[in-house]
């Protein structure tokens, strides 16, 4: 999630779904945006007439009956503009924040992942998916105005643990669109460092978060596989698209054999508001990424 539009949010879900089920694991791709980008990414037509997420969240459908196979270890619930009313028509609804919990909870599925791809705002939908998640991954340009969103983005994420999701925690932050040749790209990855850092050790959502290592830089084919209903996988599978994608899913991958830390009670007493961190002016780029020898990963 990011509340951010143009990040790199529906590009990271399809591809880092796509590589985990080149993996081997079994993936199910959840469509949470009206605007229906991941189901066109991979090649669904968005249409009422099909069982989708709207179906799921307001009307009797169970959510397997919306899942529909992309291929043999990925599948997909997608979305369509009908998802726009459901903040609407859910408004009068009690724990209209957990209709999607609720389902999940019904629903008998051996999905290895569910990828939940989320809309550039902090609604209803939103909220559905961060009542339900047990991570965050959060796909950032490393420029200042995504890094001024982060601290509201994870305001919302403290309250949702403290209130619905006790489970509820951040993965990291992955960096898209990365260009290592900027000076403005090395400030605003060691202010990331420095932020989470700080919280280490503390009982908040993002006290084990980290800048994941495999940064997804520049690269035109990622634009233009979306065009064409495929992942970059199948558009171009020797880009450096693929590769970043490819590196991310084994850091993903290595977190379900890391060490594992049982999530903390939310404590009595209201924890601080994060603030965003800041870009300092005289910060000097940093060209090397951080070795992924040298972090702990929890999930």
């Amino acid at each position: 999630m990011n509340q951010k539009g143009g990040v790199g949010k529906t590009t990271t879900a399809v591809n880092l779904g796509a590589a985990l089920g080149q993996a081997g694991r079994s993936v199910c791709m959840v469509d949470l945006d009206p605007q229906a980008h991941l189901t066109i990414n991979f090649g669904l037509e968005p249409s009422s007439d099909r069982v989708n997420l709207y179906h799921v969240l307001c009307d009797d459908h169970s959510f397997l009956q919306a899942v529909h196979k992309v291929d043999d270890r990925v599948a997909l619930v997608p979305s369509s503009i009908d998802l726009a009313a459901a903040e609407v028509e859910l408004v009068h609804v009690i724990g209209r924040e957990q209709v999607l919990k609720r389902k999940l909870d019904q629903a008998q599925h051996d999905f290895d992942y569910l990828i939940l791809d989320c809309p550039p705002s902090l609604g209803l939908l939103t909220l559905n998916a961060l009542a339900v998640a047990d991570e965050v991954i959060i796909p950032m340009q490393p420029h200042f105005l995504p890094l001024q969103g982060v601290a509201k983005l994870l305001e919302t994420i403290q309250l949702v643990r403290e209130r619905m999701n006790p489970r509820l925690s951040v993965s990291g932050v992955v960096l898209t669109m990365y260009d290592a040749q900027t000076k403005l790209t090395g400030e605003v990855v060691r202010e990331l460092e420095t932020f989470f850092e700080q919280a280490r050790g503390r009982n908040l959502p993002w006290s084990d978060a980290r800048i994941f290592n495999s940064r997804i830089r520049r690269n035109i084919k990622l634009a233009e596989s979306p065009s064409f209903g495929q992942t970059i996988f199948q558009y171009e599978p020797s880009s450096n698209g693929a590769a970043d994608y490819r590196a991310l899913a084994a850091e993903v991958m290595a977190m379900e054999d890391g060490s594992t830390r049982p999530a903390e009670a939310p404590s009595a007493q209201a924890a601080p508001k994060p603030q965003p961190p800041q870009p300092s002016a005289d910060a000097q780029p940093d060209p090397t990424p951080t070795d992924a020898a040298n972090r702990e990963i929890y999930t």
